[in-house]
């Protein structure tokens, strides 16, 4: 019997980690924040948006929230990312990438790791919108 025969899916390879698939179905911190110190909103190249919204206490990361309207993969990537970047000093946050979310999901398949570098890139705009109104308030 051809595995694509196989109705057994136990012996299959798992495409993705235990915790990839903890983010899909029970991601944390879903939703927005009223006053944000910084907010991005960024469509990647697949067409799934990613929005990232912070609160910043004493130069740190003291509330984050994300939607998006993407994939369970996107989910995934997004709700890790913000417990990544929760209680992080801005600097540190900043350093946040692509493979660091990867490694936190415990890797995700070829053709879904766009999705890691879609949260990444948003995380990092949203912060810097937060230092630039930092930096000129009165905008």
């Amino acid at each position: 019997m051809s595995q694509q025969e196989n109705t057994d899916k136990s012996d299959w390879p798992p495409v993705f980690s235990a915790d990839a698939i903890e983010h899909m179905e029970r991601p944390r911190n879903v939703g927005s924040l009223a006053r944000p110190d910084g907010v991005a909103i960024i469509t990647g190249s697949c067409g799934d948006t990613m929005e990232f919204w912070l609160r910043i206490n004493n130069g740190s990361i003291s509330d984050i929230k994300f939607w998006t309207d993407g994939c369970e993969t996107t989910v995934a990537a997004g709700s890790i990312t913000t417990l990544l970047a929760k209680d992080k000093p801005v600097g540190e946050a900043f350093k946040i990438n692509q493979y660091d979310i990867l490694d936190a999901l415990g890797g995700l398949p070829g053709g879904s790791e766009h999705c890691a570098a879609l949260a990444a890139k948003t995380l990092k705009a949203a912060l810097s919108d937060y230092l630039e109104f930092k930096n000129d308030p009165w905008q």
